[in-house]
């Protein structure tokens, strides 16, 4: 697989960031979010739409990983079922989250500032939405996705996904990207 050529300083803040080289493999990942707040009905209206108020250190750097044209597993946590609800695309390169700037927005964050951004932000485009959610009991059964980040890091809601597990995923669901 060929390395990711990053411009010495390159972050995504300032400007466009670091380019897809077309000879870069596409990376995997899943995002997770409350069906209640933010569902992929909502992403498949807005067509596309910041994935915004990221708060967690891990999941930001991450989110600093993604490239145009990444795919994303859209996973809705705190519903019944919790589960794999459909598919996503990264259509914009992170960039700092301005919600943490904003006092009357529930991701504000005080130590952001538009100066000295601590928290990113990708644009996520809809793709598809699953016949039924893939329930994360039932991921957890299939051998095929053994060793998933998914089911040891539960609580990130950013994450990697290598290409077999996407693939696999993307089979059960009986859709193609």
């Amino acid at each position: 697989m060929a390395q990711r050529s990053v411009k010495k300083g390159a972050t995504g803040r300032g400007g466009e960031g670091p380019k897809n080289n077309h000879l870069e493999a596409p990376k995997y990942w899943l995002m997770k979010t409350e069906p209640s707040v933010f569902s992929i009905e909502d992403l498949k209206r807005l067509k596309t739409a910041p994935w915004d108020g990221v708060r967690n250190y891990q999941a930001r750097n991450f989110m600093r990983d993604m490239r145009i044209g990444d795919q994303v597993l859209i996973y809705h946590s705190n519903a019944k079922p919790t589960g794999v609800a459909g598919l996503g695309r990264i259509t914009g390169a992170a960039r700092p989250d301005s919600t943490a700037w904003d006092p009357a927005n529930i991701h504000h964050d005080p130590r952001s500032t538009p100066d000295r951004p601590v928290w990113d932000l990708v644009d996520v485009a809809y793709v598809s939405t699953f016949a039924e959610v893939l329930a994360l009991d039932e991921l957890r059964q299939r051998p095929e996705l053994a060793g998933m980040l998914l089911f040891n890091r539960s609580r990130l809601s950013v994450q990697p996904v290598s290409a077999e597990h996407f693939a696999a995923i993307v089979a059960l669901a009986s859709v193609q990207p």
